[in-house]
């Protein structure tokens, strides 16, 4: 073992040196996936981007979880049906297939990733794959492969071929020792989750490779968010997403986390428009690579008031999940945005009254069309 290092460790030297071919030494060496870039950037050679006046090309990871299918509408209005590419390891549904180009991707498979930005001339990178809190915390090796292993393949290629590249990060990046109410930017963040440790390490890698190389990195921190068109998928704030569907299910909901819980929240079409509007500001105006965003705060309690008022029939019992509860406690109860509300101009367009009432119009639209009771 110590003497394929050493042989890996001779070749790596030797190749920074100009004296082996790329295509010669990675088969071989199984050093973190940085080296695979080494001799051109520890040239000092900088990424330069295309003209502001080009349509990004866009490839979207991750892209039939919460975030994907969403976003990538957005992008194929503004920019073309073809500009934007959506990639998964899951089937999608026949209206993804209908909607714009779909590609079956793994970030876990470098070679095929390249593959798909060369051939396709991609300029954005948006990686969404991930596994989610709780989910995480019941599979420690696969979320540590898919969140930090995919994530530097994701950032070797951004670099390699100068994107611009966004990774979202999420409340779950802060710990009990932060600031909670509330979280500012910049603090102690140290959390106790895989799911937290992968996103404060692709925060400060992508943050990184910026100053060092000039990347191009952009990451918001999501707080939890809210929508109709994919089911809970792990997190723990799914609570305030399945809370709609049951009121207009069976009329009861059963919480995991306490009543007094509370958490930044967001509805999905703010985070889209944040997430845009972020990657479409120019670079000139960012004092940060990594902004926090925020449009409401509420417990469980709260929401199931404010359903109430529209279906007051509504009954919530809690029972605790140790889990989630303890994640939950871990993080901000709110967020100050000051500074991407300074630099960019965000604004959110949802409170709590706008969203509940968005979210069971839309639920009941998608039961009704489904041919399912309304309670």
């Amino acid at each position: 073992m110590q003497l394929g290092v050493r042989v890996c460790v001779a070749i790596l030297g030797l190749f920074r040196q100009g004296c082996l071919s790329r295509a010669r030494i990675l088969p071989h060496c199984s050093f973190s996936s940085l080296p695979r870039q080494m001799s051109k950037w520890d040239s000092h050679e900088t990424c330069s981007l295309p003209s502001p006046q080009d349509k990004p090309r866009v490839l979207i990871t991750g892209g039939l979880g919460q975030l994907g299918v969403g976003l990538a509408q957005i992008l194929r209005k503004q920019y073309g049906t073809e500009n934007v590419i959506l990639t998964d390891i899951k089937k999608p549904a026949p209206h993804v297939f209908s909607n714009g180009p779909f590609v079956y991707a793994d970030v876990l498979d470098y070679k095929h990733l390249r593959e798909l930005i060369v051939t396709n001339g991609i300029t954005w990178l948006v990686h969404y794959s991930a596994l989610l809190s709780a989910v995480g915390e019941a599979n420690m090796a696969l979320a540590r492969k898919i969140n930090i292993t995919g994530l530097h393949n994701v950032l070797d290629l951004a670099l390699e071929h100068c994107l611009r590249f966004f990774v979202p990060s999420t409340i779950g990046a802060f710990g009990p020792s932060s600031p909670r109410d509330p979280a500012p930017d910049l603090c102690v963040q140290r959390p106790r989750t895989i799911y937290g440790v992968s996103k404060v390490h692709g925060e400060l890698m992508g943050e990184y490779l910026h100053h060092k190389y000039g990347l191009d990195f952009r990451c918001l921190r999501y707080p939890g968010v809210i929508s109709v068109n994919t089911p809970p998928g792990g997190g723990t704030t799914d609570y305030a997403v399945q809370i709609f569907h049951d009121a207009l299910s069976t009329g009861h909901h059963e919480c995991y986390l306490r009543p007094d819980t509370r958490l930044p929240m967001m509805h999905i079409s703010d985070c889209h428009r944040a997430t845009v509007e972020f990657m479409q500001t120019p670079e000139s105006q960012l004092s940060l690579r990594t902004y926090n965003i925020a449009a409401m705060s509420f417990t469980p309690d709260e929401l199931a008031q404010e359903i109430q008022k529209h279906l007051p029939h509504l009954k919530v019992t809690y029972s605790l999940d140790p889990v989630r509860q303890t994640i939950a406690d871990s993080w901000p109860m709110r967020f100050d945005d000051t500074n991407a509300r300074r630099d960019w101009g965000w604004a959110p367009a949802f409170g709590l009254e706008e969203l509940v009432a968005d979210m069971l119009r839309s639920i009941e639209d998608m039961r009704v069309s489904q041919g399912l009771p309304v309670n």
